[in-house]
């Protein structure tokens, strides 16, 4: 274990222990000699020498502890080495608790795997986070000599596509829940919004098959005019001609839109192809305006010009295109997840005495002030 001073700067604050000595020297010229008048015909006789002394030794030494310590707090003293070094247990969301005590120990330190690591008795259990930067985390702020065992369902969730490499050998164990995980449920259909010039309605029996084809009750709506939707649903703009500002405004806004071929805007800057036939020609092509996206077809949509129209794969390919991009895979049978070691350890921060040191502060400035304010000091 070695000591050492995070701010060693703040130890100038030490040439304030001269106040102390100056407070307890200025409280000796508040002495007033009286002459006596007796004495007043006396011949003066040279006054003896005054000599420096100061009274009250138990006070002043704990004034100038006091000074001494605040400025030692301002210093920032901790101590490198001293860690505890007892057994670590880990436990993942979804594990139930009595079985975790049951296979960890009556004494064992559990922890769920959570934001601040809480503990296991007396906290709810939390909801599937990050498993994998958690687990990372609490490895790296352990000391080399602990060990660590993670107590994991068999389906674990919330972990990340890298494999859990750690600074130590982990001891990973399975516990069966007591009731299986639940299944996430799909997203839901995209919501199609048409707009269409008056006349032109031979293309939208194309898109509402489509959303037929997602759901039992499609989410479809069709109209003339300008009027946006909603942000989380997708606009399929097929009126012809200059685009409105209030359509790309929109889009960069975060919402998604298709645009007709003959649809007149300037595409963003990242614009490529984004769905292609058989051929590997372009049927699509976007990119990226503001926090959303804008798209346009290439080809007229009819049959003659795009035979996609009428492919068994459309309604799928469509969905692909609209629908916001799936979430990476979060979960992963625990067994193949076990961590390797093979981490470098991580240099441990040092440790703060801050907290005990305030406390050493309190007492002796509640010290101080009752030896001076006592009331036999002040007896005549």
């Amino acid at each position: 274990m070695s000591p050492l001073l995070l701010f060693p700067l703040g130890l100038a604050a030490l040439a304030a222990l001269a106040v102390p000595l100056l407070v307890h020297l200025r409280r000796r010229t508040e002495e007033v000699p009286l002459d006596f008048a007796a004495l007043r015909w006396l011949d003066p006789l040279p006054r003896p020498r005054r000599r420096l002394r100061f009274d009250e030794w138990v006070l002043l030494a704990l004034r100038l502890l006091l000074v001494a310590l605040l400025a030692l707090l301002l210093a920032r003293p901790a101590v490198l080495g001293w860690e505890d070094t007892g057994a670590r247990v880990l436990v993942a969301p979804g594990v139930d608790p009595a079985a975790a005590r049951a296979a960890a120990g009556a004494e064992a330190n559990l922890r769920w795997i959570a934001p601040g690591f809480p503990a296991v008795e007396g906290t709810a259990a939390p909801a599937p986070g990050a498993a994998s930067s958690l687990i990372r985390q609490f490895d790296a702020e352990l000391p080399p000599e602990a060990s660590l065992t993670i107590l994991v369902p068999p389906v674990l969730a919330g972990v990340d596509a890298a494999p859990l490499r750690l600074t130590r050998k982990a001891r990973w164990r399975i516990v069966d829940s007591p009731a299986p995980a639940a299944t996430p449920a799909p997203p839901p259909a995209p919501a199609l919004a048409v707009r269409y010039a008056p006349g032109q309605t031979a293309s939208l029996r194309y898109f509402r098959a489509a959303a037929e084809a997602w759901s039992d009750a499609p989410r479809f709506e069709a109209a003339t005019g300008t009027d946006l939707p909603p942000a989380d649903q997708v606009l399929v703009w097929l009126t012809p001609g200059p685009v409105p500002g209030s359509v790309t405004d929109w889009v960069s806004e975060g919402g998604t839109a298709l645009l007709g071929p003959a649809a007149e805007v300037a595409m963003p800057a990242a614009t490529a192809p984004v769905w292609t036939d058989e051929a590997g020609a372009p049927l699509v092509e976007g990119g990226p305006l503001g926090a959303g996206r804008l798209m346009r077809f290439t080809r007229a949509l009819e049959p003659a010009a795009m035979p996609d129209l009428l492919a068994p794969g459309f309604a799928s390919s469509l969905r692909d295109l609209v629908s916001p991009p799936a979430p990476p895979p979060a979960r992963v049978s625990a067994a193949a997840f076990a961590p390797v070691a093979g981490t470098k350890p991580y240099p441990l921060p040092p440790r703060e005495l801050g907290d005990w040191l305030a406390v050493l502060i309190a007492l002796a400035f509640a010290a101080e002030r009752w030896l001076a304010s006592r009331a036999r000091r002040f007896a005549a």
